[in-house]
């Protein structure tokens, strides 16, 4: 998440540094406890929190359980990584359902901590899961607040109770309460309440959310925090838990560039789990959090839970069965490449996928330079072809290739090279389906020994470059067997794309596969 950017990049730089040693001394330990106090400290971690964070990271790395570890450095990011977790509230929290309908959810927090719009994400979540809420306007004292909260209801195609505008009139009190009533007599079974924020911890603030709370009696009192308000988030979080008290906590902006001390310090300090994590300004841009999940991310070690689990809810189990089978007959075409692309939207950003995959913190630049457009672009160029053309793109001539750039608002170049890619990609994919290595362009096979022949018992040429003792003749002479050296695979990504020359690092190589694939170079 970019939230933590600054922070993960610290804490695997000083980890980098300690595994360069075979045996960690007292020195050692020491010393990667003051650069993680400084990371946790530049993040705006509160300092109680950072304090015993590295008392605790301190005293197990001095024990046995690293002397005796075969990987001492190994052994220290797991003890760091068990923290995060412990200070992160350690383990997931669901939401608690009332027994009897309808379950009564509260949300409150500051004036533009993102109430609003996690009411409606949280809505979204809840009619997924088969609930029918009910949203409440009870936040009457923001202008537009009502307005806001009926436009995000119908969007996220929930109920919602407003009887009065807002805007300063009513009694948010009554509101609340009547809507919980509503909710009984019509039969929601979940109501949200959003109460009304200040833009500082006042007085009114908390007399106004304490007599919500004690009018409805709810069964969760969500306090959702912007995660970028750095240090103050610890003052704020125990004014809401003195003056009105809550469940628990949710965290928006989490996908701002602040340094998220918030996240690592409100759990521990307040004694209340995170339950949510908002990640976007999209109503399905809401995470269950997982403290376990959220550490490894931190220490760049990845969330290939969280991954699996998006690819689960966006692709259907029956169509991957008829494409594996379309590939494994060589009836793969660019219909269903068009209907693969459509899954992968539904999983959202690329970017962020990717981003969940170990280690991609250290390809920060090449994630920037993702741009998930390309995804758009190359099905506006496939929805330019006739049914028969994405049967058969060999019928493709130079007019038809003509009409499908003008009507995707492409060039016929993009249109070429996304033919071609789609070409050398089904052919690598109707490989793998028969249990076969694919050879990728510009690698080579990526089964067997580096270098070795994709035949059984290949041997590669030897070089036949110029023996001269010359220098200079020696050189004019190799320069003169490559120009006439036979045109090889382009080197790149492995679906033939351009760019990308040979001996690139193998990283940036791998991704540039995957954004190729659903874009163009």
């Amino acid at each position: 998440m970019a939230t933590f950017g600054t922070l993960s990049d610290r804490l695997t730089e000083t980890f980098r540094n300690l595994r360069t040693k075979g045996k960690l001394t007292p020195a050692d330990v020491d010393g990667t406890v003051r650069e993680i106090r400084r990371a946790l400290l530049d993040a705006d971690v509160a300092l109680v929190v950072v304090k015993d964070f590295t008392a605790k990271v301190r005293e197990r790395a001095l024990g046995d359980e690293v002397n005796r570890a075969l990987n001492p450095a190994q052994q220290v990011v797991q003890i760091v990584n068990e923290e995060l977790v412990a200070i992160l509230g350690g383990e997931q929290r669901r939401l608690q359902f009332a027994k009897t309908a309808p379950t009564v959810i509260m949300l409150a927090g500051l004036q533009g901590s993102g109430k609003t719009t996690f009411a409606g994400k949280l809505a979204r979540q809840l009619e997924k899961d088969g609930h029918t809420p009910l949203l409440v306007a009870a936040d009457l004292q923001r202008p537009n607040a009502v307005n806001q909260l009926q436009v995000v209801a119908q969007q996220a195609g929930a109920a919602i109770y407003a009887p009065e505008p807002g805007n300063g009139t009513g009694d948010p009190v009554k509101v609340a309460r009547d809507g919980v009533e509503t909710a009984r007599r019509q039969q929601y079974d979940v109501v949200i309440i959003d109460t009304a924020g200040r833009l500082g911890v006042d007085a009114e603030l908390m007399k106004q959310a304490a007599n919500i709370r004690k009018a409805t009696d709810p069964d969760e009192v969500l306090f959702v925090i912007d995660a970028m308000i750095g240090q103050d988030a610890v003052n704020t979080a125990k004014a809401f838990q003195d003056g009105v008290d809550f469940t628990g906590v949710v965290l928006s902006k989490l996908d701002g560039d602040a340094r998220g001390g918030a996240a690592l310090s409100v759990a521990s300090v307040t004694g209340r789990p995170i339950i949510f994590a908002s990640t976007g300004e999209g109503l399905d841009d809401l995470e269950a959090f997982h403290p376990d999940r959220m550490a490894s991310r931190i220490l760049d070690l990845g969330d290939i839970l969280s991954l699996i689990e998006q690819a689960q809810q966006s692709f259907d189990e029956e169509e991957a069965r008829k494409v594996a089978e379309k590939l494994a007959t060589e009836q793969f075409t660019l219909e269903d490449f068009l209907e693969q692309l459509q899954q992968m939207k539904k999983m959202g950003s690329m970017k962020k996928m990717l981003g969940m995959l170990p280690g991609m913190g250290q390809m920060k630049q090449q994630l920037e330079n993702f741009d998930d457009k390309e995804i758009d672009r190359t099905e506006a160029i496939i929805r330019s072809m006739t049914p028969g053309e994405r049967r058969n793109p060999k019928i493709l001539n130079g007019s038809r290739r003509l009409r499908i750039a003008r009507g995707s608002g492409m060039t016929v170049t993009d249109v070429n090279q996304l033919v071609q890619r789609f070409d050398q990609a089904a052919k690598m994919m109707k490989t793998v389906a028969r249990g076969g290595v694919p050879s990728i362009p510009g690698m080579g096979s990526l089964g067997g020994k580096p270098g070795a022949s994709t035949k059984r018992g290949g041997k590669q040429k030897k070089s036949s470059g110029s023996r001269s003792g010359n220098p200079a003749k020696r050189a004019a002479e190799n320069a003169g067997i490559a120009a006439n050296a036979p045109q090889t695979a382009p080197a790149g990504s492995g679906f033939g794309l351009g760019g990308g020359a040979a001996g690139a690092e193998p990283s940036e190589a791998d991704l540039a596969q995957i954004q190729k694939l659903f874009g163009k170079g």
